[in-house]
């Protein structure tokens, strides 16, 4: 039954991905605003199919602890999960992300229209550049940004050497950050076409100040309260 709903799922996943490519295209005279609005339709269609069809729910923590300003959300990186559900469950988000995400047919059409910063990893002290003047003009725009300091995604109860990139951004453009802790990966695990029922707790900490901090300081003071946190979420998967 497990293996049906996930190849369901990656059919509706797919089919969604196909339409909405177009979608995305027809979006382009729109403002960025307008357009996200139309695009993260496919988000909000396919975090409702996982839940309809894989069993797949969520909960979320730490509401109260939204600012009402543009931040740097830092969050943990198990699963794809995330990085769909994210831009629906805040306010408008652009994503730091790899530019090779770009060339992906279909999604990569739709991805590039959402503003995203786009970044050539390899690009060392570069990336870093990218990613301050891309911020620093998207959250001038009302973006809030987003980045999985991990890079990519990491086994349940592991962590990642968290790359420095979101707390460059924080630390010089003098926004905050908000770390973010979940536990995706438990019922969609990377790498993996099956996934499982069961409830994702995604818990939001406070705001952390990037004002007098080095960049450094700042990273693992973030990765400090998300690894912390992540010891506290409940078992996702439903037993």
């Amino acid at each position: 039954m497990t293996l049906l709903r996930s190849t369901l799922f990656a059919l509706v996943q797919g089919l969604a991905t196909i339409v909405f490519s177009f979608i995305a295209l027809l979006s382009f005279p729109f403002s960025p605003f307008v357009r996200y609005r139309i695009i993260t339709l496919w988000n909000r269609l396919v975090v409702a199919a996982a839940r309809g069809l894989l069993g797949i729910r969520y909960e979320i923590r730490g509401m109260e602890n939204l600012p009402d300003q543009p931040v740097i959300v830092m969050a943990k990186h198990q699963s794809a999960w995330e990085t769909i559900a994210l831009p629906i469950l805040f306010p408008p988000q652009s994503m730091v992300l790899k530019k090779e995400l770009l060339r992906i047919p279909f999604f990569g059409w739709g991805l590039a229209l959402t503003s995203p910063i786009a970044i050539d990893r390899k690009a060392g002290k570069e990336a870093l550049r990218q990613i301050v003047a891309q911020g620093r003009h998207r959250m001038k725009q009302g973006f809030w940004v987003t980045i999985f300091p991990e890079g990519t995604r990491v086994k349940p109860g592991e962590a990642g050497r968290y790359a420095i990139g979101g707390a460059w951004l924080a630390t010089h453009t003098g926004t905050p950050v908000l770390p973010v802790a979940h536990n995706a990966g438990e019922v969609w695990p990377r790498h993996s076409f099956i996934k499982h029922p069961g409830t994702i707790t995604v818990s939001i900490g406070p705001v952390i100040s990037s004002q007098g901090k080095k960049a450094d300081a700042l990273n693992d003071e973030v990765k400090a309260w998300i690894e912390s946190e992540m010891k506290q979420l409940p078992h996702a998967r439903a037993r």
